[in-house]
């Protein structure tokens, strides 16, 4: 019995699979990134503005008032009363400190202007307001 001749083919590496992996993978890693934004106060909804900046310091305390005009100083209720107090603890005399001030779009003017009051009496301090 005689066998065909096979004629050799050289060998391919077939790449199609490889790059459907990769394009997975790194499409995977762009999504992932997405939600790495770094929120440091409580969920708000922040007003919008268009001449919006971003801060950038090491030292930051974030302040947030909710839409019901609940205060929290880094995530930690405080009362008004309280808030320069609580501020004045975690400021340090080395460098200054960058407060951001979270203040849901629902609440009160006058709530805001009581807290950025309160914020100015200390020391020390910057102050900033957050938007999206």
């Amino acid at each position: 019995m005689r066998l065909p001749d096979d004629s050799e083919t050289p060998f391919q590496i077939n790449i199609v699979p490889m790059i459907d992996a990769i394009f997975a993978i790194l499409a995977f890693f762009i999504i992932s990134t997405l939600y790495l934004t770094r929120s440091e106060g409580l969920p708000v909804n922040l007003p919008t503005a268009i001449t919006g900046e971003s801060q950038v310091q090491d030292r930051i305390i974030t302040v947030t008032i909710q839409a019901n005009g609940a205060i929290f100083l880094n995530q930690e209720p405080i009362e008004l009363s309280q808030l320069e107090a609580g501020v004045e603890s975690l400021v340090t005399a080395d460098s200054p400190f960058l407060v951001i001030l979270n203040a849901d779009e629902n609440v009160s003017h006058g709530r805001v202007v009581s807290v950025m009051d309160r914020l100015r009496l200390v020391e020390g301090i910057r102050l900033a307001i957050a938007t999206q």
